[in-house]
């Protein structure tokens, strides 16, 4: 048997060799990775031959890597060009000057990224929130808050595009200069879940979508977990709104852990389920934060522009009716004229802002600054 045939070196294309080096049966992301390091691209990986190759890999791998592509390589190529076709789509590989150099530095990089939207958010400060699909009602609302008045600061959001806390995140951060990062376990192609179908437009127009798989991939359960190493290996910090004891949140917030990153964690009712996984981190050493200028500080990110995330007006402008003495929240509504649903809103983005503090009884006063 020969070394290396011809057929099956290197191609003039180095999209070929990436995606080829991609899609090689047997060979996952730790052996690439490996096999790039020694070698320094898939162009070299290719035109080393299987005993070469076998040094570094089993003789299986290396025969995978050695043998010509098939008919449904070439198809998934053809493919791929023609999705490339659509100014909004990208590929960056880990040698374009676009890859995230966090990502790239944690233990197992992605070989390459399928990105919907825009790639220069990739290399902005960002911060990863994520929570239970199956979120609270005021969960939801913690997320969008906690998102909306962090993206107002600059800070990109990431999240998982998942029911609940991921799509309260993302609808949070659209509404400010941050804007958000969607990462998807399938290909770059499909939306899932669908019912987020909308949101998925709106984060590609918007923000971006990013994901490590072949156009095409479906979603299968293995996928999920392995893209939460990429959801933290993009930010500064983890964000866990709300999570059961057994939550899949958790991974992504031992990961970070794991990755050098921060991890937060929002208290809540020692009575609800939705707050043990919470509370399990913050024993475990997780940051407990209540206002975003706590993430902000800890992070040592400085808001947009050094100013404050501005907080929104509401009913004439909310914080002016707002005294430094207590107020109800039947006052403020009669006094505001707003309705009971906009004013919770606005109060909690208030109080993530930390310029108005709740009080027992549903009161609020406005805190020094």
């Amino acid at each position: 048997m020969q070394d290396t045939d011809p057929t099956t070196a290197a191609s003039a294309d180095p999209l070929a060799d990436w995606l080829r080096l991609e899609q090689a049966s047997g060979v996952g992301c730790r052996s690439a990775n490996l096999l790039l390091a020694h070698f320094g691209s898939p162009a070299a990986i290719f035109a080393a031959g299987v005993t070469a190759l076998s040094q570094h890999v089993t003789q299986r791998q290396a025969r995978a890597l050695c043998a010509p592509p098939s008919a449904q390589f070439d198809a998934l190529l053809g493919a791929t060009q023609a999705w490339l076709a659509d100014p909004a789509h990208h590929i960056i590989t880990q040698h374009d000057p676009r890859f995230p150099g966090a990502l790239a530095n944690i233990a197992d990089p992605p070989l390459m990224l399928y990105v919907k939207g825009n790639p220069g958010l990739l290399a902005r400060p960002a911060l990863a929130i994520v929570g239970s699909r199956n979120a609270s009602t005021q969960g939801k609302a913690n997320a969008e808050g906690f998102a909306r008045v962090l993206s107002q600061a600059g800070v990109t959001i990431v999240s998982g595009l998942a029911l609940g806390i991921d799509a309260a995140a993302h609808a949070g951060a659209l509404k400010g200069a941050g804007a958000t990062i969607a990462v998807i376990g399938t290909g770059a192609d499909r939306v899932y879940p669908a019912a987020n179908r909308e949101l998925a437009r709106d984060i590609a127009e918007q923000g971006c979508i990013v994901s490590e798989y072949a156009l095409g991939t479906p979603a299968t359960s293995g996928n999920f977990p392995r893209r939460n190493r990429i959801i933290s290996g993009l930010s500064a910090g983890v964000l866990v709104v709300e999570a059961a004891a057994e939550s899949g949140s958790l991974i992504t917030a031992h990961v970070a852990a794991d990755q050098g990153r921060e991890v937060f964690a929002l208290p809540g009712s020692i009575h609800s389920a939705l707050s043990k996984g919470c509370h399990k981190l913050i024993r475990e050493g997780a940051r407990l934060v209540e206002t975003v200028d706590e993430v902000l500080e800890a992070l040592q990110i400085s808001p947009l522009a050094g100013r404050r995330p501005q907080a929104p007006q509401a009913g004439g402008g909310l914080l002016d009716h707002v005294g430094f003495d207590p107020i109800g929240f039947d006052a403020l509504a009669a006094a505001t004229g707003a309705k009971a649903s906009t004013l919770n809103s606005e109060l909690l983005l208030l109080e993530l802002a930390g310029l108005i503090e709740r009080l027992p009884g549903g009161a609020v006063q406005r805190l020094v600054r």
